[in-house]
């Protein structure tokens, strides 16, 4: 499977359900809370010119928001 990223901050209803939808389907994540991590906040800004989160990167591709279809696509799920 590939690798899963997702840029969070604590108030963010769609990094909830992002989450929760991961958990449902097994699926192992790394989560960056921006409202603490100033360098991942940056790195994400970088990445994507935006501060829109959940931010979740799967293996190179880039979803902004939780789109579930995309990222079931993209996790092939």
């Amino acid at each position: 499977m590939k690798d899963v990223i997702i840029y969070t901050t604590p108030g963010c209803v769609y990094c909830k359900l992002a989450k929760d939808f991961f958990d449902e389907k097994g699926v192992k994540y790394t989560e960056y809370d921006l409202s603490v991590d100033a360098e991942k906040r940056d790195e994400m800004v970088e990445k994507t010119g935006q501060m829109s989160v959940p931010m979740i990167e799967i293996g190179d591709e880039i979803v902004i928001g939780f789109d579930k279809k995309e990222v079931s696509r993209l996790l092939g799920i």
